[in-house]
């Protein structure tokens, strides 16, 4: 998924492989200009401190997947597994749109682009239970909206999508590093670029992406798998998500199948140069020194996730209902589901740039937000041109 500013090619590749020499040389400097990291030690999905932190449990419908499928925070547990707290994404087909369920979480704000993104995840071959085969997609990503067809700004690392069963056409186990420049749902036209493996990933991995210099550069397990460049080199800032979901259902036999994916922590170092080496590093830093959570992300201009969102948060929307009774969207206010607001929304995905000419609209919030900008991100619904 995907976002942030429309730079000068030029610009970017000196100042970034200046600063970014300097990370990479001084890993311990580049870990004090910001780090996002979580040992996702929760209760549950619907535990305070992980919207305080920053995630969303995906609950809205809609794709990719099965049509009809469900996304529900019930599908979204915090077990421990080989003596480590983890999250696990559930998902779960009977090989209809009513009986499938998926899973996503992803951070409520879009402010991640350059830098590392670090994420140990575990994959399955098979089911938990019931029959094995179907196309299931177990992923962990980055990105932004898509504003319209073609938008040359979209930004996305799919930074793995493990289909261990195949699916689009190939028969499995394949692991995809895509970087996306654009697409079109119709008729589809995609314009990115992959890697991939052809082997299985079943078990646990150690998945990290450098975004530097003009270049993503893909690693598992400490190979580099891939390294992309060019026009598909990310434009925007984006968010950082993990889901699991049925492809189709062209290969489900038997009853219920259930798959399960593990992921046991995040780390992303925002515009610094990690290797792998210094990511485990800097992970076993954080666990040593008891610390579960830890978001500096705004000593470098960043913005972080409000610290403290109500625990019981209003449920009845303002009494607005159209373009002319509702207010308009502020950065800092906090919005619940079913809130509305009149937003004309960046050209860029920065809501202090400047306006992108498509005129006002009016959003409605799907659920709790608060920093999401309106037409960049999934929190809000639009209900039209006021």
């Amino acid at each position: 998924m995907k976002i942030d500013k429309l730079r000068s090619i030029a610009a970017v590749a000196l100042l970034a492989g200046a600063s970014l020499a300097v990370a990479a040389a001084n890993p311990a400097a580049a870990a004090d200009c910001g780090q996002l990291f979580d040992d996702f030690s929760y209760a549950s999905s619907s535990d305070a401190a992980l919207t305080s932190h920053g995630w969303v449990p995906r609950s809205y419908a809609g794709g990719p997947g099965v049509p009809g499928a469900t996304w529900s925070p019930a599908n979204i547990t915090f077990p421990t597994a080989d003596g480590q707290k983890v999250m696990q994404l559930t998902s779960y087909t009977d090989g209809t749109g009513a009986g499938t369920g998926h899973a996503e979480l992803y951070s409520s704000q879009k402010r991640y682009l350059e830098g590392t993104y670090a994420s140990r995840v575990k994959f399955s071959d098979a089911p938990t239970s019931g029959t094995d085969g179907d196309h299931v997609n177990q992923t962990f990503f980055t990105i932004s909206p898509l504003a319209y067809d073609l938008d040359p700004t979209y930004s996305e690392l799919d930074i793995s999508e493990y289909l261990p069963n195949g699916g689009w056409g190939e028969t499995g186990p394949i692991n995809y590093q895509t970087t996306w420049y654009t697409y079109r749902n119709e008729p589809w036209f995609a314009d990115n670029v992959h890697s991939e493996q052809r082997s299985s990933l079943n078990g646990w991995h150690d998945l990290v992406a450098q975004v530097a210099g003009g270049h993503v550069r893909y690693f598992i397990d400490g190979v580099q798998v891939g390294d992309h460049s060019g026009k598909f080199y990310p434009r925007q800032t984006m968010t950082i998500n993990w889901n699991q979901w049925f492809i189709d259902t062209a290969t489900h036999s038997g009853g219920r199948a259930t798959y399960v994916q593990q992921v046991d922590y995040l780390l992303h170092a925002k515009n610094a140069v990690l290797s792998p080496a210094q990511v485990t590093s800097q992970v076993g830093s954080y666990r040593s020194g008891g610390q579960a959570f830890n978001d500096t992300i705004a000593e470098c201009g960043g913005t972080t996730p409000p610290s403290d969102p109500p625990s019981d948060p209003p449920s009845d929307p303002p009494p607005a209902t159209d373009c002319d009774d509702a207010p308009a969207w502020n950065f800092g206010s906090v919005y619940t589901g079913g809130n509305l607001v009149v937003h004309e929304r960046s050209r860029n995905g920065d809501p202090s740039g400047p306006k992108s000419g498509d005129g006002p609209h009016l959003w409605k919030a799907r659920y709790w937000t608060q920093g999401s900008e309106p037409g960049w991100t999934q929190q809000w619904e639009d209900q039209g041109r006021c």
